[in-house]
């Protein structure tokens, strides 16, 4: 083979190879924006549709499909539903031409937070062939989950002057797990004996944790500050401050709610000696008793 034959069909291979990357890339291209919903609430999601295919298009139309028929027959709904209609029709689109519509979806209130993939339909028709096509795929679509959380203080041995307990209760009311919880307490009406931070983790959706420091109660007027370090569903770092005040009682207002029993230990101790007392007392006169008896049975005799 002469080169100039080996150039002619280097050059032919080149030209089928070129014409076939063009075929194969020939397509209607779909382009969604990925959004972010919330459970209950609605978004807009905008689809865009560029031509690229080696014709103009006429007859374009975009479908969301939400439900499937499974390989038993059921129907499978995914947990959205399209607010208004759930197909759009776009103007003819020529060669390398584009266009969008956008599509509003709700998400049902009680769906689980997640990545879901929403598939839509794209049907068109050749103008130049009036050969009818269509084109399935998905886009992308994330349910998060909003932060809902409550706290509250509970106490142990709340008396002035005595070793207690303070406890922050992290009640986590979303639907969202948060994650890598961490608490720090700032003292304020008691003395901290254990450690100032603890590491909680994760405090699932619905759910609570009870955080508790051991304290020595040095006021009446105490509070719990603390500061709550956490990742939500959306692994964002959130910090939130909470003060809550702590109820402390003197010894007296504590006797008197009966929080505080009183020690009966000195009134036992008391009786204790006062019994001892009475024996010694018992014994000597039953003593002299006895020793005068027998002095009077000398005497007599």
């Amino acid at each position: 083979m002469n080169p100039p034959t080996k150039i002619i069909i280097t050059i032919v291979i080149l030209v089928l190879y070129v014409i076939s990357m063009i075929s194969f890339a020939s397509a209607v291209l779909i382009d969604a924006e990925y959004v972010t919903i919330y459970p209950g609430e609605q978004g807009g999601v905008d689809v865009n549709v560029e031509n690229n295919e080696n014709f103009d298009i006429e007859d374009l139309s975009v479908s969301i499909v939400l439900s499937s028929v499974s390989s038993t027959g059921q129907i499978v709904s995914l947990p959205f539903s399209v607010v208004g209609s759930s197909e759009k029709s776009l103007d003819d689109l020529d060669e390398d031409d584009d266009d969008s519509v956008t599509f509003t979806i709700r998400a049902n209130n009680d769906i689980t937070p997640g990545s879901y993939n929403i598939p839509y339909i794209v049907s068109y028709t050749n103008k130049d062939t009036d050969e009818k096509k269509q084109k399935q795929g998905t886009f992308g679509l994330r349910v998060s989950a909003k932060t809902d959380l409550d706290f509250s203080v509970e106490t142990q041995n709340n008396i002035l002057g005595t070793k207690g307990r303070v406890s922050l209760e992290i009640i986590n009311r979303g639907l969202g797990n948060i994650k890598s919880v961490q608490v720090e307490i700032n003292p304020e009406g008691y003395e901290l004996i254990s450690s100032k931070t603890i590491f909680v983790g994760n405090v699932n959706a619905e759910d609570s944790e009870l955080v508790s420091f051991d304290v020595i109660f040095k006021d009446k007027n105490a509070n719990l500050n603390a500061k709550i370090s956490y990742k939500d569903f959306d692994n964002e770092d959130k910090v939130e401050n909470v003060k809550l005040p702590v109820k402390v009682y003197t010894r007296e207002e504590a006797l008197k709610l009966g929080l505080n029993k009183k020690s009966n230990t000195g009134i036992y101790i008391g009786i204790i000696i006062i019994l001892i007392i009475i024996w010694f007392v018992y014994r000597g006169i039953r003593k002299r008793q006895k020793m005068k008896k027998r002095e009077s049975e000398k005497n007599g005799g």
